[in-house]
């Protein structure tokens, strides 16, 4: 079985001729981000995935994470391979120099992530969810906020979290119930539970920094009355070092379908009324900072697709050299053949390598603006709000639809858990849900982002992207799905809100599809030679553009259709 190898070769050339990555090194602030430090980058993780994290990832799915009265404890494996990349200073690539990182873009701090979470997806959550703490205290924090905690969460040596979801909220934010209350100091005493917090506790790092939706005193009803609180788990000395124990207790981590290396905790906030915490930003101003670690943690889950689609095209790929079965069909030789030269099993795996380029495509795409919105490029800005949920929903999507057929790739033998196949379709399978499900991002894409920028023509960024678009593309059946796109678009802006919902989920698809279609045939027009690399990346060119964009024609149906039919049953009859 081959083991885990890094896709450096893919992740270089989505940078080069996607994100353009020579783009952003000619700025000042990305001037670090030579060719030669991506390659020592992407190489230099990839060999430390390789060699540390990917050899836990079973482990992590058939040992995971124990909670215990005094706290969650992992494998002691974990915990030293955790110190090692701490060590190797992977988490301060996208980080600013001023904070203690790196100062190169976000979109080298993708590939990292990818690397890592193709290794070991669950292992990977602890460094993306710090990630989305460093971006909200970048964004929000006071000086001295970021002075005491960015130094250590850059470095990893202390891991960030996300509390928003309460037990009886679910995606509702605004009914959250958590309360903070001013202590007089200039501090607040935090009381009350969250649920799903990743890593929400464990014995890896020396603190972890807990950021927390919250309602002060007399606030308004629903979002308009949250805050956000930063809470450590052990409060700070004087001297900055981690001291006496903040009273956040671990109740319990879920017993979840995948996922097993990440403990999802229920915390419980001031059970002894001795958590303190600090305000972020301006009071009732939570929704905004939320937003921020939101959309940060949207994308990074929609890398999570390409990680689990990555790591499961590896292991069927693995399985497909070696596993003899069978005669080729026509063949005048009857012996036996490896399971990869079966024209199937090939239409699978070409399937899954161009599903996972073309996801890796999207989200490195989006990540790259994320790096021009941060130069000031307004456009750029705009672009990132319309790609966001398409690469969350999409790439998520597509981890899902990659990890099964994967198992398929395995037949009878992927759907025994010692092959490990089952394992990425179990660790998939909570990405379209959690972040917002995917409903909630076809929701937010027609709801606010094709009126972004309105104007007579339909939507400005929309509008700009289907441009971009259109000047590329030279496929036929792309240029066909792209003015579908468009077509739809202009009706959306003016349907009633529930035809807009109901055709929501279908139109997203044929966005995404229309995007990576683009993206990939730009790529294709770059891979020359006669290197495995090249041979592979045109035919999953090919193969994406002759087979996977007319599938997403298929559903200009359902993207037009009227809501009725979906209101044509009364609620209890879904029951019959």
């Amino acid at each position: 079985m081959m083991s885990f190898t890094a896709a450096v070769a893919d992740q270089r050339f989505v940078l080069e001729h996607v994100v353009r990555i020579d783009e952003l090194a000619g700025t000042p602030r990305f001037a670090a981000a030579s060719a030669d430090v991506v390659d020592a980058v992407l190489e230099g993780v990839g060999e430390f995935a390789g060699g540390e994290w990917a050899p836990l990832n079973r482990e992590g799915d058939t040992v995971g994470a124990k909670w215990s009265p005094d706290g969650v404890h992992m494998p002691a494996s974990f915990v030293k391979a955790y110190h090692d990349y701490v060590e190797g200073g992977w988490g301060t690539i996208g980080v600013p120099e001023a904070f203690g990182g790196q100062g190169l873009p976000f979109a080298i701090q993708t590939a990292v992530l990818d690397t890592l979470g193709s290794a070991n997806m669950g292992f990977a959550l602890c460094p993306t969810l710090t990630v989305g703490a460093i971006e909200a205290l970048i964004h929000h924090g006071s000086p001295d906020q970021q002075a005491l905690y960015l130094p250590h969460l850059a470095t990893g040596a202390w891991t960030g979290t996300m509390n928003l979801t309460e037990p009886q909220a679910g995606s509702d934010v605004g009914a959250l119930r958590a309360t903070a209350r001013p202590r007089g100091d200039g501090t607040w005493s935090i009381k009350g539970t969250k649920i799903y917090i990743s890593f929400g506790d464990h014995d890896m790092a020396d603190n972890i920094v807990h950021l927390v939706l919250a309602r002060t005193p007399d606030a308004p009803a629903g979002t308009r009355g949250i805050s956000l609180f930063l809470v450590p788990k052990f409060r700070l000395r004087d001297d900055g070092t981690p001291g006496d124990f903040n009273d956040v207790r671990v109740v319990s981590i879920e017993h979840k379908m995948g996922l097993h290396a990440s403990p999802t905790c229920v915390l419980s906030f001031g059970d002894h009324d001795d958590c303190i915490g600090e305000l972020i930003g301006a009071e009732h101003g939570g929704m905004r900072a939320m937003f921020t670690m939101m959309n940060n943690a949207r994308l990074n889950v929609g890398l999570q697709g390409v990680q689990i689609a990555e790591g499961a095209t590896q292991k069927a790929v693995g399985y497909a050299l070696e596993r003899v079965q069978s005669a080729r069909a026509g063949s005048v030789v009857k012996d036996p053949v490896r399971i990869v030269d079966h024209p199937d099993v090939r239409r699978m795996l070409l399937r899954m390598k161009a599903q996972t380029q073309a996801a890796r495509a999207l989200v490195y795409y989006a990540a790259g603006q994320v790096d021009r919105a941060g130069l000031g490029d307004a456009a750029a800005r705009d672009r990132l709000e319309i790609v966001t949920p398409l690469a969350k929903a999409h790439g998520t999507d597509i981890g899902n639809e990659v990890a099964s057929l994967g198992i398929q790739v395995h037949g009878g033998m992927g759907y025994v858990e010692e092959t490990g196949a089952a394992q990425y379709f179990r660790d998939a399978r909570i990405t379209p849900i959690y972040e917002g499900t995917n409903g909630i991002q076809a929701a937010d894409l027609v709801g606010r982002k094709l009126g972004l920028g309105h104007n007579q023509e339909g939507g400005g960024a929309f509008a700009a992207l289907v441009a971009d678009m259109r000047a590329e593309a030279e496929h036929p059946d792309l240029v066909a799905l792209i003015d579908a796109v468009d077509a739809i678009a202009h009706r959306l802006v003016t349907a009633d809100a529930d035809d807009r919902l109901a055709a929501s989920y279908p139109f997203l698809t044929m966005t995404s599809v229309a995007t990576c279609g683009w993206l990939m045939e730009r790529e294709g027009r770059h891979a020359a030679g006669d290197e495995a690399f090249a041979v592979v990346k045109r035919a999953a060119v090919r193969f994406y553009l002759d087979q996977i964009v007319p599938e997403a024609m298929g559903l200009r149906a359902a993207a037009t259709a009227s809501a009725d039919v979906l209101y044509a049953v009364p609620a209890e009859a879904f029951a019959a």
